[in-house]
């Protein structure tokens, strides 16, 4: 039984490092590209398995050279790929740009993730997790047939992360129990500007009242706001440090806060918890090579003590 199956995207990074993003029609020198396991589907899977949770994939790579590096980087972090399926074609690839300042720029070639279809679902390992959680690096019919299936079986929590970002259907909002979002998405999703908490909790009441259980703001360097149907309302701060690469910290953010909730934790502790992984997160370099382990996230929560 996995407590935790992530159906989503798993790609290989392709990370140029620059010391400024150029402009448009600017050629400039590079500082360094390296090739890293990625993918928002694949890293919050990492994310999870490293902070303590039980956690199976589902998803596609390629028939190409990359296809068993990333199958076998899953499974070295500790994550299931019994179905992690073979797609003829490309593997997903990510060509991420770094700048000093440690922001990215990423473009996304979906590769072996565009086949990630609604059959590769399987609706027995569903019903043996307490979470599934889904992303948009795969097609939306297979996120809805996974959404259906988990509101049939009853006692599964459904957590999607939409980004990129894309319309919600009135249908799939009720079908998710936790809605998580970054600045970016609540204001394509809602047509609010996102800057502030307040701006944060005005965006997740809006989208609770379209009908998601619950909605998690995240803001960044300012914290995350999270807004249950409950009336629950909660505010984590972010922890102060000098991120380096700020790649995959919202993946870290989602898969550790879902692999502490899973095991047991309320959501006030699980989200002081994430805000650690992710803070680990930002000064590492690279995605999934970035995140913390369970360990690591402990030690630094207990240093606050």
């Amino acid at each position: 039984m996995s407590q935790i199956v992530v159906i989503g995207s798993i790609n290989m990074d392709i990370v140029n490092q620059v010391e400024q993003f150029p402009l448009p029609g600017e050629t400039i020198h590079g500082k360094g590209v390296s090739y890293l396991p990625g993918g928002k589907g694949a890293n919050q899977a990492v994310a999870a398995a490293l902070a303590g949770g039980q956690v199976e994939m589902v998803g596609a790579v390629g028939t190409d050279s990359f296809g068993p590096v990333l199958r076998e980087s899953l499974g070295g972090y500790g994550v299931g790929t019994k179905h992690v399926g073979a797609k003829p074609g490309s593997s997903g690839l990510a060509f991420i740009t770094v700048s000093d300042s440690g922001e990215n720029q990423i473009i996304l070639a979906e590769g072996s993730n565009g086949q990630v279809l609604p059959g590769d679902v399987d609706k027995e390992l569903l019903a043996g997790a307490k979470a599934v959680m889904l992303q948009n690096e795969i097609p939306w019919e297979t996120n809805l047939q996974a959404m259906r299936m988990c509101r049939e079986i009853g006692h599964v929590r459904l957590v999607y992360n939409p980004a990129p970002v894309r319309p919600i259907p009135q249908e799939a909002y009720e079908l998710i129990d936790l809605l998580v979002v970054n600045e970016t998405e609540a204001e394509g999703l809602t047509g609010l500007a996102v800057v502030s908490q307040e701006d944060a909790a005005a965006a997740a009441a809006e989208l609770i009242r379209r009908g998601a259980g619950s909605a998690l703001v995240t803001l960044g360097s300012k914290g995350a706001y999270y807004a249950g149907a409950d009336g629950e309302r909660l505010f984590a701060p972010a922890r102060k440090v000098r991120a380096i690469d700020t790649t995959a910290a919202g993946d870290t953010f989602i898969g550790a806060l879902v692999a502490a909730g899973t095991n047991g934790l309320p959501m006030e502790e699980a989200l002081s918890y994430a805000a650690a992984a992710a803070a680990i997160a930002v000064t590492r370099p690279g995605a999934q090579a970035s995140i913390p382990t369970r360990e690591e996230i402990e030690q630094a929560l207990a240093s606050d003590a």
